[in-house]
Order: structure tokens, then sequence, then C-alpha cells
């Protein structure tokens, strides 16, 4: 199985943390310490998306891993 060039997953992993750490230190220095409550609820959306990505990666691996197990047993 070759792998792509360019792996979407692993891109919007990449952005979606970028963007949540960047609106966090926005909001640090916008806001102060008002900010605690904002911080918690873009860490808590930036571990959903995490583990959204690894869910998707996980399904798409393992469907796969079925269709090669799948052309095998035809082959035989």
């Amino acid at each position: 199985m070759a792998r792509q060039a360019f792996d979407t997953l692993r891109a919007l992993a990449i952005a979606s943390q970028a963007l949540g750490f960047i609106l966090i230190i926005t909001l640090e220095t916008m806001l102060g310490d008002a900010a605690r409550v904002w911080q918690g609820w873009i860490l808590a959306a930036m571990v959903a998306v995490a583990l959204w990505i690894a869910l998707v990666r996980l399904y798409r691996r393992n469907k796969a891993r079925k269709a090669m197990a799948r052309r095998l047993a035809d082959d035989d």
C-alpha cells in the first residue's frame, strides 16, 4: 500500500493545533487573567479535534486493512 505524498489528516491536525495555540496566546495578550476560562475551552476543543482526527485515522487504516485482506482472499 503506497503512502500519499500529502496527508490531509496530518495537515488538519497541525493547523488545528497551531490555530488553538495562536488563539490562546492572543487571548492572554488581550484579556490577561480574564482569558483563563476561554483558554480552557480552546484547549478542550483542541483535544476534541485531536481525538476526532485519531479516530478518523484509525477508521481509514482499518478500512484499508480490510480491503487489502479482501483482495488477498480474492486472489487465492
